[in-house]
């Protein structure tokens, strides 16, 4: 009957010599040689080139010393480092030609830089702030901020101030109604922050040190869930940062009393006739609570007013009286502030 293989049943890399292996392995250094049969249980030993016959009588095995046996085990992975250093070598001098032609081009190759998921997009803005030195840029559309977010805020707005830099925010009216965010308003308004609103604002930005600027990637509002785009261009971002300044100039002091809407009109507000300009572009609900920061009951809500103050019916009739009636038309003008004169 065939015996099997040893090696079949005793399976497992010279690094990974089993318990047995090691000990008898000890034993055969300790006594200067062991019993074939004692080895039975660990045929790796032999199959290793641990031992190895004695010649003076087949019974016995003789241990390879350790030394020995582990230059032997070295010597092929010495030669592959070895070839893997030459490459690598070859791989450089290969490359080199092109590092002066790449470096030409680094700041044009980084002007534009796509981050991909919260965590890349967080980390590119929590260096942009760390690296900041003067004045941080932000707009952010939508409505009142939610408890999360006004509390991460507030955490970076605290080490951003106590380095004495400036940060300017633009919210949209609606974030008035939020209790929250005015009472972030007035905490921050203690440090060098300035909090302003508007009607409808631009999709997010941010801008530091008139340096870099990040805008979403893509058409979610919230930056940072998809895609983001890190910009260093300094006409890109000089043209976002005179952006900023016109709507900053046309924007209300979010603690101010001044009323951010203009008077009603025929018993129509300064929001719906926002609204209405809206409905007669043609957006629909979503569209338009989207640009307002409102959520789409409220917009709904409203355009239910407009329609019962017009006298319509119908969707499709609303638009037509909507024009008809020249409400648009009579829209005042907002006053300008002596602050901004």
């Amino acid at each position: 009957m065939t015996q099997k293989n040893p090696i079949q049943t005793h399976p497992h890399q010279v690094a990974e010599l089993c318990d047995e292996g090691r000990r008898l392995y000890a034993s055969a250094l300790q006594s200067g040689r062991i019993a074939r049969e004692e080895v039975a249980a660990a045929p790796c030993l032999v199959d290793f080139a641990l031992l190895h016959p004695d010649p003076d009588d087949a019974d016995w095995l003789r241990p390879v010393p350790p030394t020995a046996a582990l230059a032997q085990r070295l010597q092929p992975i010495e030669h592959e480092i070895l070839e893997r250093r030459t490459l690598a070598v070859q791989l450089t001098e290969a490359f080199e030609p092109f590092m002066a032609i790449s470096a030409q081009g680094q700041s044009e190759v980084h002007s534009i830089t796509v981050l991909e998921g919260f965590s890349r997009i967080n980390a590119a803005i929590e260096l942009a702030t760390a690296e900041c030195q003067t004045e941080i840029l932000t707009v952010q559309p939508g409505g009142g901020r939610s408890e999360y977010a006004l509390t991460e805020a507030m955490k970076l707005s605290k080490g951003v101030l106590e380095r004495g830099i400036v940060m300017r925010t633009l919210y949209q009216h609606t974030a008035r109604h939020s209790q929250g965010t005015l009472e972030y308003a007035q905490v921050m308004a203690q440090g060098n922050v300035e909090i302003r609103t508007l009607e409808e604002l631009i999709e997010r930005l941010m801008i530091f040190d008139g340096t870099v600027a990040f805008i979403p990637a893509s058409d979610d509002r919230e930056m940072g869930q998809q895609v983001a785009l890190e910009l260093r261009h300094p006409g890109v971002v000089s043209y976002l940062t005179r952006v900023f300044e016109q709507l900053w100039q046309r924007a209300v002091p979010i603690l101010e009393d001044a009323a951010p809407y203009a008077p009603p009109i025929d018993g129509i507000t300064g929001v719906q006739r926002s609204i209405a300009r809206l409905l007669v572009e043609g957006h629909v609900d979503e569209a338009i609570a989207r640009r307002l920061g409102m959520n789409v009951r409220t917009c709904r809500a409203h355009i239910a007013k407009i329609a019962a103050a017009l006298g319509s019916g119908s969707r499709a009739q609303l638009g037509f009286l909507i024009a008809q009636s020249g409400i648009l038309r009579q829209e005042p003008a907002m006053p300008t502030r002596e602050s901004d004169t």
